[in-house]
C-alpha cells in the first residue's frame, strides 16, 4: 500500500476527527463519583461503545470493572490467521482544578494557536480517536490486516485498579500477540517517541490526631499539640535539603541510561518560574525516569478564608509516591507507610490507608513490534529516527497485562507530549501529532501483519 494513500486518508478524516473528540471531551467524565456524577462516565462509555459499533466492532461490551467503574471492549475481526492487536486507551480524565485557570471551558474543546484544548483532549480522550483513525484508513484502503482488540479503561486516573483485576479474572478477554498503550507521549512535538520504561506509583492517605477537638490558640497554643503542626513536619521529612525524595530504606541513586532531557529545555516544558530551582540531584532524565518521586497531593485543613483562632486536633492528607523499575511497588508502599508512622513527631496518632497501587514498567524494545513501529514512524515523521524515553508518570495495566500475556509485546505511544501539559489547567491536543501517530499507527498495523 502506498504510503501517500493512508497519510492522505487520516488528513481527509481529520475535520470528523475534531468533531468526535469535542463530543467525547464534552463528557465530564472523572471516575471520582464524590465530585462528579456517575452519568457523566457512562455517557462517554456509550459513546466509545456505538464509535466501535459504528466500525463493525463485534461483542462490543461495557464491562463492569470492579472498582465500580465501567471499561469498553470490543472485537474487529480481521484475515484468517492474522495476528492479534490490543489497542488501549482510557476515557476517564482528570478533574479540572482551577477552572479559572482555564482560558477556555475545560470540557469544550476549543481551537487556540494551532492546538485543541480541553480536559482529555491528549490524555486520553484522544487515544480512543488516534486508534480509530488508523483502523479507519485501513479499513478505506484494503481493509485491517490484523485481528484488533480495543479496550477503554474508565477509571485509569483513579488508580482503583479496576480493569487490572478484571482481566485478572477474565484473562482470555485481552490475549493478544501485541498491545499498543496509546496512553504515552512523544518527547517533544515533531520527534517519534516510544516509552520504554514507566515508573510505578502507590497513593496513601495519612491522618494525624493530637486533641478530642480543636482548641483556642491563645488559651492553650504553645503547649497543646497541633496535629496540622505534626502533618506538615512529618510530610517535610519526604524531602532532602534539595528536594530529593527521602523515604527511609528506599533507594534512590539510580541513572537513566538513554534520551537525555536538557535542563532548559525540562524549564520550559514545566514552566518553572525565572529564579525557582529545580528539586533534587542527578540528571534531569535520572530524577523524573529513574527514581523515586514524592507529591502531597491535597491537605485537608481549614482554608485561610474563614480560618479561626484554633489548634487543629486532626488533619491529613493525599501522599503519592511514584516508583522507579526496578523496585517492587509493595515494598515501597511498605516503606512509605513505615516512615510516616515512624515520623509523625510528639506521639500523635497517625492512620495510613492505601489508596491505589501499580507496578513500574520496563519494555523488551529488542522485539520485532518495536522495528515495526520505527519503520512505520519513519514513514510518518520522514527523515526523523523514532527514540525510546522514559515516562515519569504510571499506567499499572501494563504490568497486568504483562503477567497475563508474557509473550505478548507491548508498546507505548500516545499525544502527551510536553505542551499538551496535561493534569494541568488548559490542557491541549497537538492535530498534527495526532494525524502523524494515526498514520504511524497504521503503518505499524500493516508492518506488523506482513512480519
Amino acid at each position: 500500500m502506498s504510503p501517500n494513500l493512508v497519510a492522505e486518508t487520516v488528513a481527509s478524516l481529520m475535520p470528523r476527527a475534531k468533531e468526535e473528540l469535542a463530543a467525547l471531551v464534552a463528557f465530564k467524565s472523572v471516575a471520582d463519583f464524590d465530585q462528579f456524577p456517575r452519568s457523566e462516565s457512562e455517557g462517554a462509555a456509550d459513546w466509545i461503545a456505538t464509535a466501535l459499533r459504528a466500525e463493525g466492532f463485534q461483542d462490543v461490551a461495557l464491562l463492569d470493572t470492579p472498582d465500580g467503574t465501567q471499561s469498553v471492549y470490543g472485537y474487529l475481526p480481521g484475515p484468517e490467521g492474522a495476528k492479534t492487536v490490543l489497542l488501549y486507551a482510557h476515557y476517564d480524565v482528570q478533574p479540572p482544578l482551577d477552572e479559572a485557570g482555564w482560558v477556555t471551558p475545560p470540557f469544550e474543546l476549543t481551537e487556540r494557536d494551532g492546538r485543541w484544548y480541553g480536559r482529555g483532549a491528549a490524555d486520553c480522550k484522544g487515544g480512543v480517536l488516534m486508534h480509530l483513525l488508523a483502523l479507519r484508513a485501513l479499513k478505506a484502503n484494503g481493509g485491517v490486516p490484523v485481528h484488533v482488540k480495543v479496550i477503554a479503561e474508565g477509571s485509569e486516573e483513579q488508580g482503583t485498579g479496576g480493569l487490572e483485576r478484571y482481566a485478572e479474572a477474565h484473562p482470555e478477554l485481552l490475549a493478544a500477540d501485541t498491545i499498543v498503550i496509546g496512553d504515552a507521549g512523544n518527547f517533544r512535538v515533531g520527534l517519534p517517541t516510544v516509552t520504554s520504561t514507566l515508573r510505578g506509583m502507590t497513593l496513601l492517605r495519612v491522618k494525624v490526631d493530637t486533641l478530642e477537638g480543636n482548641l483556642h490558640s491563645g488559651q492553650f497554643g504553645g503547649a497543646a499539640p497541633d496535629a496540622l503542626a505534626a502533618l506538615i513536619r512529618v510530610l517535610d521529612s519526604l524531602r532532602a535539603e534539595d528536594g530529593s525524595t527521602t523515604v527511609d530504606g528506599l533507594a534512590a541513586d539510580s541513572e537513566w541510561e538513554g534520551l537525555a532531557y536538557d535542563e532548559e529545555q525540562f524549564r520550559r516544558d514545566a514552566r518553572v518560574l525565572d529564579g525557582v530551582e529545580l528539586i533534587g540531584s542527578g540528571s534531569v532524565a535520572d530524577r523524573i525516569w529513574a527514581r523515586p518521586a514524592v507529591t502531597v497531593l491535597g491537605i485537608d485543613c481549614p482554608p485561610v478564608v474563614g480560618a479561626t483562632p484554633s489548634v487543629q486536633a486532626g488533619a491529613r492528607a493525599l501522599v503519592s509516591l511514584r516508583v522507579p523499575p526496578g523496585v517492587d511497588a509493595a515494598e515501597a508502599t511498605k516503606l512509605l507507610q513505615a516512615h510516616l508512622e515512624a515520623r509523625t513527631p510528639w506521639g500523635a496518632r497517625v492512620a495510613v490507608e492505601q489508596i491505589g497501587q501499580g507496578q513500574a514498567f520496563r519494555a523488551d524494545t529488542t522485539s520485532p513490534a518495536y522495528q515495526a513501529m520505527a519503520d512505520a514512524m519513519a514513514v510518518a515523521y520522514p527523515g526523523e529516527e523514532m527514540q525510546y524515553a522514559g515516562q515519569g508518570g504510571s499506567i499499572p495495566l501494563c504490568n497486568t497485562l504483562a503477567a497475563l500475556y508474557p509473550d505478548a509485546e507491548i508498546l507505548l505511544i500516545g499525544l502527551s507530549e510536553p505542551e499538551a501539559q496535561i493534569h494541568a489547567v488548559n490542557e491541549s491536543v497537538s492535530p498534527q501529532e495526532l494525524e502523524r501517530l494515526s498514520v504511524a499507527e497504521a503503518h505499524f498495523l500493516l508492518n506488523y501483519a506482513a512480519g
